[in-house]
C-alpha cells in the first residue's frame, strides 16, 4: 500500500481505520463485548458520506498491520464505522464444528442483507447472537 498513491479522503479514512482497530482490538481484550461495543463507538466520529466498500476496505488494509486484529475485532471496528456513517449494519456471531470435533467461532457484519466484512463463507456457521447497537 503506498500512501502517496491515496486520494486525501482514502487517507483519512485509513488513518480513522487504524484507530478504531486499534481501539477495537484492546478494547476487546480487556472489556466484555457489550461494553468494548460502546467504548468503540466514539472514536469513529461522525462519518457521513462514506461508502460502504471504502470502509472495509480500510478496515481490512488497517487490520493487516494490527497484531491479532481478529475477525471479532474488525467486526466491531467496522460496524463503529458503518454506524457512524448511517449504515444500519449488525454484528453476528455464529459458530461451527471443525473436522477434528473441535468448535470454530467467527464473527461477521451484515449491512442491508450483504455480508460486507468476514464473509462470504458464513453459511457454515450457527449464528448464535446479532449485535446492532454501538
Amino acid at each position: 500500500m503506498q500512501m502517496a498513491n491515496l486520494t486525501n479522503e482514502d487517507r483519512r479514512l485509513l488513518i480513522r481505520a487504524f484507530l478504531i482497530v486499534s481501539v477495537s482490538r484492546v478494547t476487546l481484550s480487556i472489556l466484555p463485548m457489550a461494553l468494548a461495543q460502546r467504548a468503540v463507538g466514539p472514536f469513529a466520529g461522525r462519518s457521513a458520506g462514506l461508502v460502504v466498500e471504502r470502509v472495509v476496505w480500510a478496515i481490512k488494509t488497517a487490520s493487516r498491520y494490527i497484531p491479532r486484529a481478529t475477525c471479532l475485532t474488525q467486526a466491531v471496528a467496522a460496524h463503529a464505522l458503518l454506524t457512524r456513517a448511517g449504515y444500519e449494519s449488525c454484528i453476528e456471531i455464529g459458530v461451527a464444528k471443525r473436522a477434528g470435533g473441535r468448535f470454530e467461532a467467527h464473527a461477521w457484519v451484515i449491512c442491508g442483507d450483504i455480508v460486507v466484512i468476514g464473509g462470504p463463507d458464513v453459511a457454515r456457521y450457527v449464528r448464535l447472537t446479532a449485535l446492532s447497537g454501538s
